[in-house]
Order: structure tokens, then C-alpha cells, then sequence
């Protein structure tokens, strides 16, 4: 039987958009409920907090605000391609020790032998892991428990990589 000339089918063709494939895979860091106090109560909003990269060595993190987590999430991942950075591995790992901080947080991040694994924590780990570094260790040596930070701090200590 021929769809094409029932009207159900040539409308969803016609007007059926593709999303574009990306090559970045993504990963929710943080979500928040931001709460404003106005006169007549509180406004909510949300915070999203994503990482995304290649794992080849390319990496970045986005902030996203939106009435709806949908729409946060849509705003940070704009925000993450709008910040990407390339990194230079060193076959798994990183060249060589660094050492960065953003805000109250401190990230140390070292390579490691191959075949040791991605031995870091919270948000170092999930940078480190779509960059595509399989084999390090970070830690997280800041007075801060907060995501976002420590994934910004993770960010610049990536910054300081020089190929030797």
C-alpha cells in the first residue's frame, strides 16, 4: 500500500525536523532549583550544570538557567560548544602534573601508567572521562564541594597542559 498520499504521512515528513548527530557525548553534572523571593512569592527556576566532549581530548562545560529543566539543560549544552577546549593527550593520559583553582576550589590532576585507570572523583572524573583521559589522578584539594566549581577548576588545570 502507497503512504504517500495519505495526508497523516506527508505531514510528518514535511514538517519532521532531524536533530543534527553531534559527536559530543554529555553528561548532567548538577541540577539545581534556584529559588527568588518576589512580592507575591517565590519564582523557581533551574540550573544545569553539563559537561560535554569527544573523548579525543576535546572538552567543555556549560551553565544553563531556564523556567524548565528541559530548557537549562538545552541553554548549558549552547553554552558548553561555546567553550569547548582541545587538550593534547599524551597516548592515554595527560603529559605531565597540573595544578589549577577557580574560586575556593584546588584540582590536582597527574598522569598515570597505562592500564592504572581514571582514579579521581565527583566532577574531575566526569571532565577528565569526555576528554578522553583514561588513565590519571585527580584530586580535589579545595574547601568546596560544589560541582560547578570543581569542574571549572578541573578545566583550567587542562588549560595549563603544555606538550613536552
Amino acid at each position: 500500500m502507497n503512504n504517500s498520499n495519505n495526508p497523516s504521512s506527508r505531514y510528518k515528513k514535511r514538517f519532521r525536523k532531524e536533530a543534527p548527530k553531534s559527536d559530543y557525548k554529555e553528561k548532567v553534572l548538577d541540577l539545581r532549583r534556584v529559588t527568588r523571593v518576589v512580592a507575591g512569592g517565590k519564582r523557581f527556576r533551574f540550573r544545569t550544570t553539563l559537561v560535554i566532549g569527544d573523548e579525543k581530548g576535546t572538552v567543555g562545560v556549560g551553565i544553563g538557567k531556564g523556567v524548565d529543566v528541559q530548557s537549562s539543560i538545552q541553554k548549558a549544552k549552547i553554552d558548553a560548544r561555546k567553550k569547548l577546549l582541545k587538550i593534547a593527550l599524551k597516548g592515554r593520559t595527560i603529559p605531565h602534573q597540573v595544578e589549577a583553582k577557580f574560586s575556593a576550589a584546588r584540582v590536582v590532576i597527574k598522569p598515570a601508567n597505562e592500564g592504572r585507570g581514571l582514579r579521581a572523583g565527583g566532577a574531575p572524573r566526569v571532565v577528565l572521562s569526555l576528554a578522553g583521559v583514561k588513565d590519571a589522578t585527580a584530586k580535589c584539594l579545595g574547601r568546596t564541594t560544589n560541582k560547578l566549581t570543581n569542574a571549572l577548576a578541573a578545566i583550567e588545570a587542562l588549560k595549563e597542559l603544555k606538550v613536552k
